[in-house]
């Protein structure tokens, strides 16, 4: 049955490194194949290589680890209004409408891990990195994406009053 609501949320551990739940899943989200054990290895090798940018940066708006860069990031990218389609009339307008805030999150990750897996020729953990650190800092292909999004749903919001 479509719209059963899971038990997800309530069966979802904390990471065990970390002991954060949004880090969790968003493990879960790089995992393939089920193959959970080289997801943690690749996030985690990933919040070493930014732990390691860290010591090198030197910024009045430092994080203290990782993890804050990591939650910055997912904040950063996080998309507010988007377009969906909606047929009225006989036509299909693009109507912008606001995002509910799991569905901001899962885009996110999303986001991410594709300009992640979109980029060639390194190893993962050095491309989810880049990324994140990239993210937290509000560039990077994530962030194109959300406000390529963004820009998306202000060019028509003139069909805003299609939205219910």
């Amino acid at each position: 049955m479509a719209g059963r609501i899971t038990a997800s949320e309530t069966q979802l551990r904390p990471d065990p490194r970390f002991n954060d739940k949004v880090l969790s899943k968003f493990i879960n989200c790089v995992m393939r194949d089920g193959k959970k054990s080289v997801a943690l290895r690749v996030v985690y090798n990933a919040m070493d290589e930014i732990e390691a940018k860290l010591k090198k940066y030197t910024g009045d708006d430092k994080p203290q680890n990782s993890l804050e860069v990591f939650h910055k990031a997912v904040s950063n990218v996080k998309p507010y209004v988007e377009v969906r389609s909606k047929r009225i009339g006989g036509a299909n307008y693009q109507v912008p409408l606001p995002v509910k805030s799991n569905r901001q999150q899962s885009l996110a990750f999303r986001w991410i891990i594709e300009a992640a897996r979109s980029e060639k020729g390194r190893p993962m953990h050095l491309k989810l990195a880049d990324e994140l650190w990239a993210a937290a800092r509000g560039e990077g292909k994530a962030m194109t994406t959300r406000d390529q999004t963004h820009r998306m749903a202000e060019a028509n919001k003139a069909f805003a009053h299609f939205a219910k």
